[in-house]
């Protein structure tokens, strides 16, 4: 009689915190990993998978994207969980609030947030939660019970939404946001939803841990005058022109903003989302040596680690915050490898071409902001990562790990007895060129396309079941989602 369901032997384990791959084999049962250990012998086991002498990274918790944007949610829950497949991402979290795009519905959370769950269950070929963000007085009211009821445990602020367009023009925000009248998303709600988490915090204690802030960091005034100078002017076009209409100061100011009113309301749980800049870094840094009982957390995606202004393909990079100028990029990579970023992330938001560019097609500000891209997270820092001096193990922290703490995933993360059989094989020496239409993603164009990839997901598990077997999705749907803080049920 066999004491595993599934054996992965002939690898090259990656772990958290392990300075080099390990030769161990991998079993599993019930969707746990059961046995790691070299050698375990294949008749211990139902089916036994040959490894092929590939790196085993834990399964990707790819913590910021964006389900349901621009697409139907049930579509974009089924397409794009099969493009995280194809990037060893295991674990979506994916942001969700009221008003346009989305749902294109406002009302409370207890009424909206089923709705979500509704369209997104048993489509999903990976796991998935969601982070919510409180739009109106109501929704900071309900924040408890969206710990306790619903298992969200990470909220959400925009910090430009309440008087600059999502893409780059409007600054009449009422409709957008369908908050009630009366109401402003400014930065008095901002504090008073840190007030709200924070006194969740205070009355959930258990949870309180895994119970987080996120933040866009733009300022909203400095990106109106600048789009209003560099459109009069006339000079820059495309990426550089809206990289300069939303400048790098911008984000640095909303970070040192949202640092003090963490201080301020005594929120300790920090996420400060893709920091694009130097800039946006340097202060990020500043703020934790100003506030040190805050603890933040620094993330930045792999569109702003990969693609610059003029290597990006075309306007189809538009993104909030920008693509930015080489030197950003360069700076990135510099505060990637000291330590300083905390988690890399795709912010995976599938744009198709006959919403995404505008009247004129080359005009970057009636372009929508937003870009798919989670197939290209893990094996992006993989090939570059690695040259650059990323070791595996950091790279696991940076994608697995670090996410899977800070989110309340405690059984995701990592490679390990006891944990979520989520895991990816990674051919770390695979030449490949950027292909939009080999893609799982619905979205016709990628950013990347011609990029040169040195490293390919060849296969992915989640929970032990194969979705991904030599680079083609099989099975069917059988990701869920996780009520947190904990895993799959």
């Amino acid at each position: 009689m066999t004491s595993l369901d599934t054996l992965v032997k002939n690898v090259r384990v990656v772990r958290p915190g392990v300075a080099e791959p390990e030769r161990l084999d991998i079993g599993i049962s019930g969707g746990r990993f059961t046995r790691i250990a070299p050698d375990i012998p294949a008749e211990d086991a139902a089916v036994v998978v040959d490894g092929r002498g590939l790196l085993a990274f834990p399964g990707v918790v790819d913590a910021h994207q964006h389900w349901g944007i621009y697409n139907p949610l049930e579509d974009d829950t089924a397409s794009e969980s099969r493009a995280c497949a194809q990037g060893g991402v295991t674990t979506a979290l994916t942001y969700m609030r009221t008003g346009q795009y989305y749902l294109n519905r406002g009302g409370s959370y207890d009424e909206f947030f089923p709705v979500v769950l509704e369209k997104s269950e048993g489509r999903s070929y990976v796991d998935y939660a969601f982070h919510l963000a409180p739009m109106m007085r109501q929704h900071i009211d309900e924040i408890p019970l969206l710990i306790e009821k619903y298992g969200v445990t990470s909220f959400k602020i925009f910090m430009f939404y309440g008087s600059h367009g999502l893409h780059g023009r409007s600054s009449d925000q009422s409709s957008f946001l369908m908050t009630p009248e009366g109401e402003r998303y400014d930065l008095a709600h901002f504090e008073f939803v840190m007030r709200g988490i924070q006194e969740a915090r205070e009355k959930l204690t258990e949870l309180a841990p895994h119970v987080s802030l996120s933040l866009h960091c733009e300022t909203a005034e400095i990106m109106s005058a600048y789009t209003r100078m560099v459109e009069e002017e006339g000079t820059l076009t495309g990426l550089a022109a809206y990289s300069a209409a939303r400048p790098q100061h911008s984000e640095g100011l909303a970070v040192t903003i949202a640092s003090y009113l963490a201080h301020e309301t005594g929120l300790p749980n920090i996420n400060l989302l893709h920091l694009s800049s130097r800039k946006a870094l340097d202060a990020a840094v500043r703020m934790a040596k100003t506030f040190p009982h805050v603890d933040f957390r620094r993330e930045v995606t792999i569109g702003h680690l990969l693609a610059d202004i003029d290597t990006a393909s075309g306007i189809g990079a538009k993104v909030n915050p920008p693509i930015r100028p080489r030197e950003d990029v360069e700076a990135l990579w510099e505060y990637v490898l000291d330590g300083t970023v905390d988690w890399v992330v795709s912010d995976h938001a599938c744009c198709r071409d006959e919403m995404k560019f505008g009247d004129p097609r080359g005009d970057v500000f009636a372009a929508k902001s937003g870009f798919g891209g989670t197939e290209y997270l893990l094996p992006g820092l993989v090939g570059e990562g690695h040259r650059r001096g990323l070791s595996y193990s950091r790279i696991a922290e940076l994608t697995s790990w670090n996410p899977a703490q800070r989110y309340g995933l405690p059984t995701k993360g990592t490679i390990a007895e006891g944990y979520d059989a989520d895991f990816c094989l990674v051919d770390p020496s695979s030449s490949w060129t950027v292909e939009a239409a080999a893609s799982e993603s619905t979205q016709e164009y990628t950013p990347f396309e011609g990029f040169e990839m040195s490293a390919r997901v060849t296969d992915t598990f989640v929970r032990g079941a194969q979705v991904l077997e030599r680079g083609n999705v099989v099975g069917t749907p059988r990701g869920v989602y996780l009520h947190r803080p904990g895993g799959a049920e």
